[in-house]
């Protein structure tokens, strides 16, 4: 980043959450629409106040590759949809069991069980339908992108992460088996939105396969940070239930290598994640800037 013109990542953020929001408001069924119940459902989870960082990194990859962030939306929407249907079903009773999300009652809490699981099928479902909008770009075609979204949402990696998840629950793990874990769980999901947000700019094989190291090591730190503040902040502040990971005797970081030693592991991975942008010669300024606000979430 320049220290002569400082990127102003809150304004970033806040045009491109109104864009993003503007967009899914119009991919998505309205409340209205019957059955009002499941739209209504979806609505609520997706419109419940999340950061939008995904559909932020899918967008600030396209500019870094010279692209029109309006091609990006598409693929940017159908992640959010996505990552909301995955925090749908992770909150369940059967899953983590979580009362809170964002600062609000979880949908199974306001819905009920069953209209949560649904909600969370509509969502996965509706991505692909939005993916099926997507520009089709000479280098990658509309089928490329829904194979893309279909393999990081898939068995192989996020449904992965969260089964190997359930059944370390109570074990003790080692750290090789816990970044499995992470790496499908939540790295998965932020790597595909910047390999999206690169393809949607028609980016070159090296300017892909920079955005996926950048995307892998980001993704990694922001769940190894995702479980440093689980043990380190209230339940007000994470706008989530704090502790309950501990309480649950999930596999976390701080439980598997211990607190300084996560932190450590994050600076390591986006310090990483920082050279891997060397390719952009400057023009990755706002992926930069969304990285540091990830690792920057505990201070």
């Amino acid at each position: 980043m320049s220290a002569t013109t400082p990127f102003d990542l809150t304004s970033f953020l806040a045009a491109r959450t109104a864009l993003v929001n503007h967009a899914l408001d119009r991919f998505l069924p309205s409340e209205a629409t019957r059955p009002a119940t499941i739209h209504k459902a979806m609505r609520y989870s997706l419109f419940a106040g999340g950061k939008r960082m995904r559909p932020a990194l899918c967008l600030a990859a396209a500019e870094a590759c010279g692209g029109n962030p309006k091609h990006a939306l598409p693929p940017a929407c159908a992640v959010e949809c996505i990552h909301t249907y995955s925090l749908i079903h992770d909150d369940l009773p059967a899953m983590d069991n979580d009362d809170y999300r964002r600062g609000k009652p979880t949908s199974h809490k306001v819905f009920g069980d069953g209209i949560a699981v649904l909600a969370g099928d509509a969502l996965l479902t509706q991505a692909f339908e939005i993916a099926a909008q997507c520009e089709p770009f000479p280098r990658y075609p509309r089928e490329k992108i829904i194979l893309e979204i279909a393999r990081a949402s898939g068995s192989l990696q996020l449904i992965a992460g969260q089964v190997a998840d359930l059944e370390a629950e109570g074990r003790n793990i080692s750290e090789a088996e816990l970044k499995y874990i992470h790496e499908r769980k939540t790295s998965a999901l932020l790597c595909c939105s910047v390999r999206l947000g690169g393809m949607s700019a028609n980016c070159t094989p090296a300017q892909l396969r920079a955005l996926t190291d950048f995307g892998r090591r980001v993704g990694l730190a922001f769940q190894v940070i995702d479980d440093i503040l689980d043990v380190t902040q209230t339940s007000a502040q994470l706008g989530k239930t704090a502790g309950k990971d501990t309480r649950a005797r999930k596999a976390t970081y701080p439980a598997v290598v211990g607190l300084e030693k996560s932190r450590k592991i994050a600076k390591q991975l986006t310090a990483r994640a920082f050279a891997a942008l060397k390719i952009f010669r400057g023009r990755a300024v706002a992926l930069e800037a969304l990285a540091e606000f990830l690792l920057q979430r505990e201070k």
